[in-house]
């Protein structure tokens, strides 16, 4: 999800533990300690919880990644709904700062689905999670649209304010969400500024 090297890899007894812990996923999706890549790292808004990844070559869809949150052992499958986020932010409990409420938005939106998949926060072609494959004219449209998120300070009620362009179905929209400091979030406002793209970002979680 995140094009950064700050994934630790996961192996040995750890992975067989882990794997066995999880396995099958979903009761759908088999994991096995020879084939299945486990990585994890932390996140800047949590004191102690880690996010892992897994990946399994044999699965059928090769965009497929899993994701759980781990607090204290426990975990918390990252399925594209919103409820197992508030759990952990509730139970951890979630930090949020000036410094780090983009980390925190880019990855809310990124797990918390609607029916066409994440509301990916996107911020620069080089990107790998964008989309890859597209013509010339669609290239020069997302690229003259798209830019880094931005924190645009504090309200009244303690809400941290963001401006971002979000890559939702086949669409991009520049939308403004308040953050609550408990991990709420709401999209204030959101304009659409170019529709009807032939490509979407295909990064299934379940």
């Amino acid at each position: 999800m995140y094009h950064d090297q700050n994934w630790n890899l996961v192996q040995g007894e750890e992975l067989v533990g882990f794997l066995e812990q999880i396995n099958p996923i979903d009761g759908k999706y088999r994991v096995s300690a020879d084939s299945t890549q486990v990585h994890w790292r932390m996140l800047p808004f949590y004191d102690s919880v880690a996010l892992i990844r897994v990946r399994e070559p044999s699965w059928s869809d090769p965009n497929l990644f899993v994701y759980y949150l781990t607090d204290q052992g426990n975990l918390f499958r990252l399925n594209g709904t919103s409820p197992p986020i508030h759990e952990v932010n509730a139970k951890a409990p979630i930090k949020i700062t000036e410094e780090n409420v983009l980390e925190y938005l880019r990855f809310f939106c990124f797990f918390v689905r609607g029916e066409e998949g994440p509301f990916y926060i996107s911020e620069g072609m080089d990107d790998p999670n964008m989309p890859q494959q597209m013509d010339d004219t669609t290239r020069s449209v997302i690229e003259g649209t798209i830019r880094p998120a931005t924190f645009e300070g504090v309200n009244d009620q303690g809400h941290y304010l963001c401006d971002a362009v979000v890559f939702y179905s086949n669409a991009l929209f520049i939308a403004n969400f308040a953050i609550q400091p408990t991990g709420m979030i709401e999209m204030l406002d959101d304009e659409p500024i170019a529709a009807d793209l032939p490509s979407k970002v295909e990064k299934p979680v379940a």
